[in-house]
């Protein structure tokens, strides 16, 4: 159980409404609200929402329409999270932007001189007026309690995905349908909220006032527990509420009732629009990763192959001979007159035979310090950069800060693309495999600097568990590994390609904990000295 648990949390980190925002995320979202706020004070202050405009007709039904699809979009989206997260916060959420699309129809359905003069419905505009603001009042409730659900003690797990979220649908139909028939049924005993197109009452007056302080509530509440992505434009989507609340004591078709209309718009664009961009930057990322661990294990394939065959045709000769030896030495010991001399002569070369199956590896060593056919002149922190985006999924996965230090002025160097990359590659795997199962801070530094002897200098270090005194002398030795399930000959073979190089590869302690693997690559020679 364990064991799932942790997988599923290491599987929300790819979810939309579990990824922390970004900088840039954080920057945007400030500038629409601050764009917000200029226009409220602009149009406020400088009193410009009494001046009338032209009359649009139209703009009501485009505006229901549009908010309509963008939220039930956004309603659709949302249940889809919650069938991968589960998270009864998301259900909630998702329920929200339902009730907001399916209010919006009785809303439009209510509404005066659209369909017909007073309304679809029959009802008239005290009832349009009401289920208004209970579209503005309910929507800020489902987000508080998305906020206070999302980081509670998890519940008992949704047997089913499917049966919640069509319970959460016809719930929140009957809630809308019932309150719009309570809304129409009792348009004469209901409080006046408006007194024509054109003048309200004092209780519109505090029922704005009311849904825009529920509004102002939910963005505390959001702040207080703010952590993903979908958390930051909800705030921003409850900025943008209050603003169009704030703009809503402009009398119709002026320049503060269109504004409202704009910002309402842009309430129910924002988490959509983020939605789709959000799912298609994770798309692509998930397309990169799906492909560079093809290559990778491709790569893997054919280096196996190539060192089983390559250990197949080396150790074949002396088994052989070894096992035909074997056997020539007991017939000469079977003998009815053992033949002592000839026996011996069989057991030396089963020995030499033996000495010559054990210079296998040393032999497997030489294939990696010929001179490469494909060696050209490189740029380490371009490989630096293809080694990194190769590791990108198990470092979000696990967290890990990449701090890179890239020397942009580094001469290039000579060598095997694939080979150093491979290089660089495990030297990161096994940085990631030391951070996994420590606490943070978990940071993997890369460092490339000209080395003072000459040549280039590339660091790779991380916070993990570091390689203990006793072990640093031995690390690189073929079959010697630290790990649970290693096979030892990853530092070995990097070790070998450095060497082939003509580089040199070592291990230091880290401080304040940690390992650094550093080696040195020797730089293109001069044009000049090419050329002589």
């Amino acid at each position: 159980m364990a064991n799932k648990a942790t997988v599923a949390s290491e599987e929300q980190n790819f979810i939309l409404t579990s990824l922390s925002p970004s900088r840039g995320q954080k920057r945007l979202a400030l500038i629409i609200v601050l764009a917000l706020l200029t226009a409220l004070i602009f149009i406020t202050a400088g009193r410009l929402s009494t001046i009338q405009l032209a009359r649009i007709d139209a703009i009501v039904p485009a505006y229901a329409t549009a908010s309509f699809v963008n939220d039930s979009i956004t309603a659709v989206l949302l249940f889809a999270q919650f069938s991968i997260l589960r998270s009864r916060a998301v259900l909630v959420i998702a329920s929200g932007y339902l009730f907001t699309a399916l209010v919006v129809i009785a809303w439009v359905l209510t509404f005066p001189g659209l369909f017909a003069p007073t309304g679809l419905l029959g009802a008239g505009l005290q009832s349009a007026t009401w289920l208004y603001m209970l579209w503005h009042s309910g929507f800020p409730v489902f987000v508080i309690a998305y906020a206070l659900l999302k980081d509670a003690d998890p519940p008992k797990p949704v047997d089913s995905v499917g049966a919640a979220i069509l319970s959460s649908v016809a719930v929140i139909a009957f809630v809308v349908c019932g309150a719009t028939f309570l809304i129409i049924a009792g348009d004469g005993l209901l409080p006046r909220l408006m007194i024509d197109a054109t003048h309200i009452t004092p209780l519109w007056t505090y029922g704005v006032w009311f849904s825009a302080l529920l509004c102002v509530l939910a963005l505390v509440v959001l702040w207080v527990r703010r952590r993903s992505v979908l958390d930051l434009w909800l705030m921003v989507v409850m900025c943008a509420y209050t603003t169009e609340l704030c703009l809503n004591f402009s009398t119709r078709f002026s320049v503060g009732w269109y504004a409202s209309r704009i910002c309402g718009l842009l309430s129910g664009s924002l988490v959509l629009f983020v939605l789709l961009y959000e799912s298609t930057v994770l798309y692509a990322q998930l397309l990169r990763a799906v492909f560079a661990q093809r290559r990778e294990r491709e790569a893997r394939l054919a280096t196996g192959d190539a060192v089983a065959a390559t250990i197949a045709h080396e150790i074949k000769q002396p088994l052989s001979a070894m096992i035909t030896n074997a056997s020539a030495g007991i017939r000469w010991l079977d003998r009815p007159a053992p033949d002592c001399v000839k026996a011996k002569e069989t057991f030396e070369q089963i020995a030499a035979d033996g000495h010559r199956a054990g210079a296998v590896i040393e032999s497997i060593r030489a294939i990696f310090k010929k001179e490469g056919r494909n060696r050209t002149s490189l740029d380490v922190n371009e490989l630096i950069g293809e080694a990194l985006a190769l590791v990108h999924s198990d470092l979000q996965s696990y967290r890990i800060m990449v701090m890179t230090e890239p020397d942009g002025h580094l001469p290039l160097v000579n060598g095997d693309r694939v080979q150093l990359r491979q290089v660089l590659l495990n030297l990161m795997t096994n940085a990631i495999d030391a951070m996994a199962d420590k606490d943070e801070p978990r940071t993997l530094s890369v460092r490339s600097n000209l080395y003072d002897g000459g040549g280039v200098l590339v660091s790779v270090a991380d916070t993990g568990v570091g390689v203990g005194s006793q072990d640093a002398d031995q690390i690189f030795n073929p079959l010697f590994t630290t790990k649970a399930h290693g096979m030892g000959l990853g530092l070995s073979i990097c070790r070998s390609i450095i060497e082939a190089h003509n580089g040199r590869l070592w291990v230091a302690p880290n401080t304040p904990r940690g390992a650094v693997f550093q080696f040195v690559l020797r730089t293109d020679p001069p044009l000049a000295q090419q050329g002589a």
